[in-house]
């Protein structure tokens, strides 16, 4: 099974080549943002609970986060494989997310992480702002501010999978195909 981590900072192109990554290895997508608003949506349990700390203004717990993940993975028993877009974002999370792979003798494979210069990002997310319609894209302080945050959390988790071999560092500046075969390169590896 070919379980995925992806990660990159807002503008790295994360979502164009987790389109390709899913389409040729035929992974199952798994975004938190997407399970938050699945499950607060269909007002399921967790969608309640999440709901609760979302509406206190606090970070959804850890523990409810991989329930989510978890719940996910069981409806794709016969998935090939899965990529975990932009999760986990702690140490934590990556501990929690190991041990509840491994009890289902399924590893992460690989991080890869969308390597791109803080300049490229601002000036893609500010075009991308253009377009998007997206408040967040179209202001410096906060597009500084989301890289910041970036920056700060995620260094930790490629620590963390570096220390396991995982980790793979993608320059994510180029064309899109460019890019992508040297994904593939990186996943071809390790299938």
């Amino acid at each position: 099974m070919l379980n995925i981590v992806l990660f990159g900072p807002p503008g790295a192109g994360k979502g164009t080549q987790s389109e390709k990554i899913i389409e040729k290895y035929d992974l199952v997508h798994i975004s938190t943002g997407d399970l938050f608003r699945k499950h607060i949506g269909e007002g399921t349990e967790l969608g309640k609970l999440a709901q609760e700390y979302i509406d206190d203004g606090n970070l959804v717990p850890d523990e409810l986060v991989i329930r989510m993940v978890e719940v996910k993975i069981g409806l794709h028993k016969d998935a090939n494989g899965f990529i975990f877009d932009g999760f986990p974002r702690t140490v934590t999370q990556a501990e929690a997310l190991d041990e509840m792979l491994g009890k289902r003798n399924m590893p992460i494979k690989l991080m890869l992480a969308l390597e791109v210069e803080d300049e490229e990002l601002k000036t893609r997310i500010l075009l991308r702002g253009k377009t998007s319609g997206r408040v967040d894209d179209q202001n410096d302080e906060k597009i500084n501010n989301r890289i910041k945050v970036y920056k700060k959390e995620t260094i930790p988790v490629a620590d963390y999978y570096r220390k396991q071999s995982k980790y793979k560092g993608i320059n994510g500046v180029g064309r899109i195909e460019g890019i992508f075969n040297d994904i593939c390169m990186a996943i071809d590896l390790v299938k």
